[in-house]
């Protein structure tokens, strides 16, 4: 491992007309990275998750929130396989903690497809209405709070947003972990649109699995000392 290496920020899950997007950090060379250590760098920089990858080849990596490690986590993955195929590294499974995670990419989107029993675990409400979920000033302390309602339930559309207080964050802007969840409870194809304008594309996936994807963008990138 060198003292140094690139930190790629990448957007994931764009909503139309490239609003909203959660920010992601991801370090595609971060072989033997201490987890003491990555938690450190992860909690510095802030971001929802950040992203340290073992095995470029094998797509070994490892997701910490700013205070909690990941076994498994939709946007980090998303992004990654996004960043991997836009660097000439295109893979069709990755390898978290929790497992391989298939990914591939149609169109303009990234897709993984994962056993949502292996995601964390969200205290997931049902609201009456979008402007319910909107009116919403903050989450709970101790809970990761998840809550959604239909916009319109005929087209699958769905107004989420997710408060993951106990994971270090205030208010996430797009969370793959709590559309993975909410694919299996409601087991049809959704368009969730998240946070301040995020979107996510979630279907069922075969054998209980769902599949959640998206677009993503790289917004920049600085050298960052992994130690």
């Amino acid at each position: 491992m060198s003292a140094n290496t690139t930190l790629h920020v990448v957007t994931v899950f764009l909503g139309d007309g490239d609003t909203g997007g959660n920010e992601l950090g991801v370090f595609l060379d971060a072989s033997g990275t201490a987890e003491t250590v990555r938690q450190r760098i992860a909690a510095d920089l802030g971001f929802a998750e950040t992203v340290f990858v073992e095995d470029a080849d094998r797509g070994r990596l490892y997701i910490h929130t700013p205070a909690v490690e990941l076994p498994l986590a939709g946007h980090p993955l998303v992004g990654t396989s996004w960043l991997l195929a836009d660097s000439g590294r295109p893979l069709d499974v990755l390898n978290p903690p929790a497992g391989a995670v298939s990914t591939w990419s149609e169109g303009e989107r990234v897709w993984i497809r994962a056993d949502p029993d292996l995601a964390p675990v969200f205290d997931t409400r049902q609201l009456a209405s979008p402007a319910e979920v909107d009116a919403l000033k903050g989450g709970e302390a101790g809970v990761d709070l998840h809550v959604w309602a239909w916009e319109d339930e005929s087209a699958g559309h769905v107004r989420v947003r997710v408060f993951p207080h106990e994971m270090g964050i205030g208010e996430d802007e797009a969370t793959g972990a709590a559309a993975l969840r909410l694919g299996q409870r409601l087991g049809r194809a959704l368009t969730v649109h998240q946070g301040v304008g995020s979107r996510i594309d979630v279907r069922p996936g075969p054998g209980g699995t769902v599949e959640v994807g998206g677009r993503c963008a790289l917004l920049r990138t600085r050298e960052y000392p992994l130690s």
